[in-house]
């Protein structure tokens, strides 16, 4: 029977799909809905664990998984922040976060069939954190570009120097977050190396 913390991870999967078709659509209420699903989504990412750790039902399928579906709700994030012109989100870094989440999970796949299951590292933990603020980040000014288009008066006013002393916001962070993700890269590999070099050796196909 699947554990609860398993599950938990699950839905964060399911959570991170909505949010991506919420941000799509080009409606105020749609992106707000979309905020409120990353933040139930990036908080389920410390529940699991907790609950993991708690009840003793740590598990090979939630230490892979759960890593990789935190990169699903970043990356879906991201993807559809690229679209969003209000944002400038540069497709550049997000193309560098997504090819260094691909590669660091077809290494722990390497892992996984060696019999290993290679854990988070500090970095890996600390390039997350990066990642997740980076989202949540958008995320509110994105909602403060919604909320000066549906407002009047001071408050708009108001938005409107909020909104505009932080366009810059999205284009630094994610650059900054791609830079980390690239630095838990290094990292990975580095204290990876071996059973990299094991993997493309051709002595590990033999009988």
């Amino acid at each position: 029977m699947m554990t609860l913390a398993n599950k938990i991870t699950l839905s964060r999967a399911g959570l991170s799909i909505l949010m991506f078709l919420f941000i799509l659509m080009p409606f105020a209420w749609a992106r707000f809905v979309a905020t409120l699903i990353f933040i139930v989504a990036a908080s389920t990412d410390w529940v699991d664990g907790k609950i993991a750790r708690q009840t003793n039902t740590i598990t090979p399928f939630g230490a892979i998984v759960d890593p990789f579906v935190d990169k699903i709700l970043v990356c879906a994030a991201l993807f559809a922040f690229v679209g969003i012109k209000e944002l400038d989100v540069p497709i550049w870094a997000v193309f560098f976060i997504m090819l260094r989440e691909l590669m660091i999970s077809t290494l722990r796949v390497i892992a996984a069939l060696e019999g290993k299951v290679m854990a988070a590292e500090r970095w890996g933990k600390f390039k997350t954190v990066i990642q997740m603020t980076t989202v949540g980040c958008i995320f509110f000014v994105l909602d403060i570009y919604h909320l000066m288009h549906l407002t009047h008066g001071a408050t708009h006013q108001g938005l409107v120097v909020t909104f505009y002393t932080l366009r810059t916001v999205p284009y630094a962070m994610t650059a900054i977050a791609a830079v980390i993700t690239w630095i838990s890269a290094v990292s990975y590999l580095k204290n990876n190396w071996e059973l990299l070099q094991k993997s493309w050796s051709i002595d590990t196909c033999k009988h």
